[in-house]
């Protein structure tokens, strides 16, 4: 198995920079905010804080590509770097703290390029997660200071805590009626968004998740973690990793379950 511990050391380093600067803007009276032409919403801290990650990456990863929302691909070769500089952007211009750096290296294989290293990084929240393929998942301030995590062992929807961002795309994409039925058969729903629902999975404080509609930076970091916790990260359709346009997360014994609701289309 490829060793990934630079790697990995190198996306905490860079997640250690673009924390610092997406803090020091966070709540700023002065912060400056754009639309981009999809209609969300971009702010100087995003942009910003790609910047920095581009320029750490190109010193010390000069052949590999990267892959940014802000800034897109720049490169190419086995391997590539996919970078969300603030998931959560929405939440980040309001105020609100729930919003995080993702920092992913994925390497290309037989299945296409699939993520071999994750950190999410939450600097309001305090919080930091990551992994390494077949290295398992933690949680703590650095790679040599973290305790390892684990999904949940429930496996009835009845006792299972489901997460959720809202309820347009659902609605948008003809799933809204399969999205209720799940809300009703599970113990409990909450919309904590972005980021945040798949980070609990990993710990195993929620069993389950989904997204009608993400990017790949949304996801690859993401899924290398609820994958080294244990948990299953397919799309709607079942394909397992971050390439389907979608998400979908859990301890992996209510996965069939989940994409039984959701995966329906009218």
């Amino acid at each position: 198995m490829p060793d990934y511990e630079d790697d990995l050391r190198l996306a905490h380093s860079l997640a250690d920079a673009a924390d610092a600067a997406t803090m020091d803007r966070f709540r700023a009276m002065d912060l400056k905010v754009e639309t981009k032409p999809d209609m969300t919403p971009v702010s100087e801290a995003d942009k910003a804080a790609e910047e920095l990650i581009r320029a750490g990456l190109l010193r010390a990863r000069p052949g590999d590509a990267i892959l940014g929302e802000e800034y897109g691909l720049e490169g190419s070769g086995p391997r590539r770097w996919v970078v969300d500089p603030i998931d959560g952007t929405k939440n980040y211009v309001r105020g609100v703290p729930v919003w995080a750096t993702l920092i992913s290296l994925m390497e290309e294989g037989e299945d296409g390029y699939q993520p071999v290293v994750g950190v999410v990084s939450a600097p309001a929240l305090g919080r930091r997660w990551w992994a390494v393929r077949g290295g398992g998942a933690y949680t703590g301030p650095s790679a040599d200071d973290g305790s390892r995590i684990r999904v949940s062992g429930v496996s009835r929807l009845e006792d299972a805590s489901f997460a959720f961002s809202s309820l347009t795309g659902w609605e948008e994409q003809g799933r809204l009626d399969g999205f209720l039925e799940l809300t009703r058969a599970c113990w409990r729903t909450r919309g904590y968004g972005d980021f945040w629902p798949y980070m609990m999975v990993a710990e195993g404080s929620v069993d389950l998740c989904a997204e009608p509609e993400l990017s790949l930076w949304d996801m690859a970091a993401l899924a290398v973690v609820v994958q080294e916790a244990g948990g299953t990260f397919t799309g709607l359709d079942g394909v397992p990793g971050p390439h389907s346009g979608n998400a979908a997360a859990s301890n992996g014994l209510l996965h069939a379950e989940l994409l039984g609701h959701l995966g329906r289309r009218p």
